[in-house]
């Protein structure tokens, strides 16, 4: 949780640089500098921007101004309720477990990307105008990206700590430590920090004479996007996005595999598990893969102009991965709801942090003799005894 509340100060902080980048151009500049909106390539001559006839209705049209703020409206209502009366109960209902810290950080990040969705739903229900400043948008969009990653990479952090603790008992003692799980959580902060300082420190809004509106993070220059912001993006894609989905996917499978095994006894377990796995292809995959594709065809001179939608509205989809992951870690659970009736009716119940995650079932797994204690989702709140 250190590591959390230090993402708020140093945002906080960076925000003095936000507003005095150098990469601010002059207003008088008369220039032929080429400029992109997201996919699209746009000519600026003389501080004034044009677009092609096709590209005006795809950026005013109603599927960027309308549906795509209703889908992030959706996510926010849904998603910051839920995940912040979870993430209540995580850090004063629920007993202080490895597998618990991992779930308190994947909590968090969803709560950060669900409270900049406001922002981004005005801008788009204003058709793509900008009206809070380029310091605020650096930061909207910082938080944005690096919380969506920072999610991903928690979600691979529990993962791997399901298939330790199921497939690989005799490293469960060790890998499954608090210190083990501080350790993680602080990487994962680290690098969304890393994801967020491009952002912040590079122009992101840009005026549309043609539209009479202020972009924010939708158009950039053509020669930045390429020199600076493809590599940033293709990293991004590369450790945050593909190392985590090859993590993700590999684990899943191979506590499916041993959940198979076992029969019929954790049934339940077994489709929850495989829901998680679908939940996270379904909503994160194809807008990186949109994202991938868009770069590229930027690279060979293409306009983009068949991914600028698409993308628009997978990048929507995406957020509600954060919106569903309570419902599918937490609230699947009969005790996990009890928990948070209790929280919201304002009633104590005995043994508050005695418990683990009431939303998990406890089982025990053996292999060679050595026993260990995984958690995956359940119904009801059964256990075993937990012995390594």
């Amino acid at each position: 949780m250190r590591v959390f509340f230090g993402t708020l100060v140093f945002v906080s902080l960076l925000w003095s640089v936000c507003s005095v980048s150098p990469s601010s151009r002059p207003a008088e500049e008369c220039s032929g500098m080429s400029v992109r909106l997201r996919a699209f390539k746009l000519m600026t001559t003389c501080n004034f921007t044009t677009l092609k006839e096709k590209q005006l209705k795809e950026i005013q049209a109603p599927t960027t101004n309308l549906y795509l703020p209703v889908l992030y409206l959706l996510a926010f209502i849904v998603g910051l309720p839920s995940n912040l009366l979870a993430l209540w109960i995580l850090v004063f209902r629920t007993k202080p477990l490895p597998s618990t810290t991992l779930l308190i950080n994947l909590t968090a990040a969803d709560c950060l990307l669900l409270l900049v969705l406001p922002f981004r739903i005005v801008y788009h229900f204003r058709g793509n105008h900008w009206e809070l400043g380029e310091a605020f948008c650096r930061v909207v969009m910082a938080v944005f990206y690096g919380n969506m990653y920072g999610s991903v990479l928690c979600l691979a952090l529990v993962a791997l700590d399901r298939y330790i603790a199921l497939v690989h008992p005799f490293g469960a003692k060790t890998l499954r430590s608090q210190r083990m799980s501080l350790y993680m959580t602080a990487v994962v902060w680290t690098v969304v920090l890393a994801a967020m300082l491009p952002l912040l420190v590079s122009q992101q809004t840009y005026v549309l004479d043609e539209l009479q509106i202020t972009t924010c993070h939708d158009a950039l220059p053509e020669e930045e996007q390429e020199n600076y912001f493809l590599p940033y993006f293709a990293t991004l894609f590369s450790v945050c996005f593909l190392l985590p989905f090859a993590v993700v996917l590999f684990c899943h499978c191979a506590v499916l595999h041993t959940l198979l095994a076992e029969g019929k006894r954790y049934s339940h377990a077994i489709w929850v598990t495989v829901l998680v796995l679908l939940v996270f292809i379904g909503c994160l995959l194809p807008s990186n893969v949109l994202l991938l594709l868009t770069y590229a065809d930027n690279l060979v001179d293409g306009d983009g102009e068949d991914f600028y939608v698409p993308y628009m509205v997978s990048l929507a989809v995406s957020t509600f991965n954060s919106c569903i992951d309570p419902f599918i870690f937490y609230y699947v659970s009969v005790e996990f709801r009890e928990k948070a009736r209790s929280a919201l009716c304002c009633h104590s119940i005995s043994g508050d942090r005695s418990s683990s995650l009431g939303n998990n079932v406890s089982y025990s797994c053996s292999s060679s003799g050595l026993r260990s204690k995984v958690t995956l989702l359940s119904h009801s709140s059964q256990r075993t005894s937990e012995t390594v």
